[in-house]
Parts: C-alpha cells; structure tokens; sequence
C-alpha cells in the first residue's frame, strides 16, 4: 500500500478543511491516507485512518503538506534523515516552499496517485556551538541558521570567518547564514541575494551591521562559516535554526555552520524554470518583457545540445526514474 501522511496547521480552520478533503482523495485513488496521532483527532470525518507518531515516517512514499512556509519546515523536522520527500501546498502568503495552491488539491492528489512528480534533493545546514572549547549543542537547517542579539538595546558584536580565516569585525544585530532554499527568506529580508535551487552554495549575511564591509558572502558549499561572539559583548546572544529551534550563547562562544550531511527532499508537480516561480511568488513586474515568441531576440534560443539530464532521484514506493533531480 502506498502511504502518504497528510499534515497541516490544525489550528487554521481552512487547513482543516483542506486536509479532510486530502484525505478523501487519497482514499479515492486507492492510496492509504495517514494522520500524525496528534493531528488526527482535529481532523473531523477521518476516523478509521491510519495514524502514526512523528518518529514512524519511513514507510512513507510522500507528505502532502498544507500551510505556509512554517508548516513546509515543520514537516521538513519529521522527514529529515529520511528519504521521504515533502510536496507543499500552499494555504498561506508567499509560500516560497509550496509546490500548488488550494484550488489545486485534485490536480495534486491525480499527479501524486499517477507518480507524476520528480524529486530533488536540497542542501541541509549543520550547525555547532561551541563554548569553553566544548560542543554545547548540535542542530540543523534547511532555510538558514540565524545568530541574533539577544537584547533589544544593544548590537551584538562578532566576528565573522570563512575556513579558518577572519573576514570583517563589526557591531550588528546579528548575521544570517543560509542555503540557496532559505535566500528568498530571512536572508533576502536582510538584503541577501537570491540564489537559485541548483547552485550550491552556503551565504552569509549580515543584519543591520555598522561596518564600512558588511556585504552579503556567497561561498563554497565545502566552506566552514563561523560567528565568534565577542568577549566583550554584555549580554547573551541567540542561535535560531529555522526560526524555529534556539539555543542560547554566551559571550565567547563559538558558531560553527557547514553544509549538513542530510538533504531534505522536495516533490515538485510543475517542470517550469525557478524564474517563473520567483516571479509569481513576489509578484514582480515583468511589463514589456518580449521573448523569442515574439520575434524580437531577447529570449535566448534553446542550446544546440541539451544539458544531460540529471541523476534521477525516487521517493519510496514510486516507480524507478519516476522524476530527475534538480535545482
């Protein structure tokens, strides 16, 4: 039986409604719906559905999630380390990480039903604290690993490094460290560059600092960024993975962020260019734009030779080759 766990905000009425109308269709094409323990008893006219505890996820072939961003990186706790790859579906603002929108739940069910989907794998931060030459705490990010000031009235004073050399000093109310997924999140709200899926790369970017060279860094996926929180600091600062997860630090501690060992996996229905989804998502002005379909040269023809296709990349229980990797 092909299991694919349903997971949304219980607390947002529309989602509610969203995942019981998932759950319907999933039964309707003939694969077995499955709620978390804790989700399911808010979850109206579900009973008799397959229920499972948040660590119980590898059987899984997929996990349509429903809700914003912060619900993507919820799911993304439940499934990292595993191959089960997430499909979003977009029930808040942005939603940067969703694949479709609300009016779209039959479409998205028939494509999952019919293994019409491709798999690809993004790039993971590790992060370590380190204090008193000791290890204090270990965690992970898909979008980006924040280090904060922890105190309103004061700038939080580091100093910034990339493999084992320093690269500026400065006072600042904090620096973002991300993956190409978390560029158009809190990273792009602190002036960052947007970086498309497929390039790998790490990206550190300073918030608010007062420095003459405070620019965003874009660097190798192989590098070792570090934040060292000044001595002199007096007050506490904050480590947030995700937005969601926060450790402490103390002055003289250590941040440490590399790229993680464990991808995380997103499903993806549509086959256009990231450009056409950052468009969309922002709602750009792309007024007076002409492409080659209007004969007037700006779009560039498609090359001579195509690009080999990329390695594929399968959820379990979906046929082999049943979609490529890619950015």
């Amino acid at each position: 039986m092909r299991r694919v766990l349903v997971l949304t905000h219980t607390g947002r009425e529309e989602a509610v409604d969203a995942a019981r109308q998932v759950v319907r269709l999933l039964v309707d094409h003939g694969l077995e719906p499955v709620l978390l323990d804790d989700e399911a008893a808010d979850i109206p006219d579900c009973t008799g559905v397959r229920r499972v505890q948040p660590g119980a996820v590898e059987d899984l072939e997929l996990v349509v999630v429903l809700g914003g961003d912060g619900t993507v990186l919820r799911a993304a706790e439940l499934v990292h380390g595993t191959d089960v790859p997430l499909l979003g579906v977009n029930l808040g603002h942005v939603g940067f990480l969703a694949e479709t929108e609300r009016d779209a739940l039959e479409s998205t069910v028939a494509h999952v039903a019919a293994r019409e989907y491709s798999v690809e794998e993004r790039l993971t931060l590790q992060v370590d604290v380190v204090e008193g030459g000791v290890v204090r705490a270990t965690s992970w990010a898909l979008n980006d690993v924040s280090v904060e000031k922890g105190a309103r009235e004061r700038v939080l004073e580091l100093v910034t490094e990339v493999d084992g050399r320093p690269v500026s000093s400065y006072g600042c109310d904090g620096v973002v460290m991300a993956t190409p997924t978390g560029s158009t999140a809190y990273a792009f709200s602190a002036g960052g560059p947007v970086v498309w899926p497929g390039v790998q790369a790490l990206l550190m970017v300073p918030i608010s600092a007062h420095a003459l060279f405070a620019r965003p860094l874009v660097v190798s996926p192989d590098s070792v960024m570090a934040v060292e929180v000044l001595e002199r600091n007096q007050t506490d600062g904050v480590v947030w993975c995700d937005g969601r997860r926060a450790v402490p630090v103390h002055p003289g501690a250590r941040i440490e962020v590399r790229r993680g060992a464990a991808p995380v996996r997103l499903a993806h229905i549509s086959t256009g260019p990231f450009t056409d989804r950052l468009v969309a998502k922002f709602g750009l002005a792309v007024g007076g734009w002409r492409g080659p379909e209007d004969g007037e040269g700006r779009g560039h023809p498609a090359p001579a030779h195509p690009a080999p296709p990329a390695r594929p990349v399968t959820s379990p229980g979906a046929a082999p080759g049943s979609g490529p990797a890619g950015g």
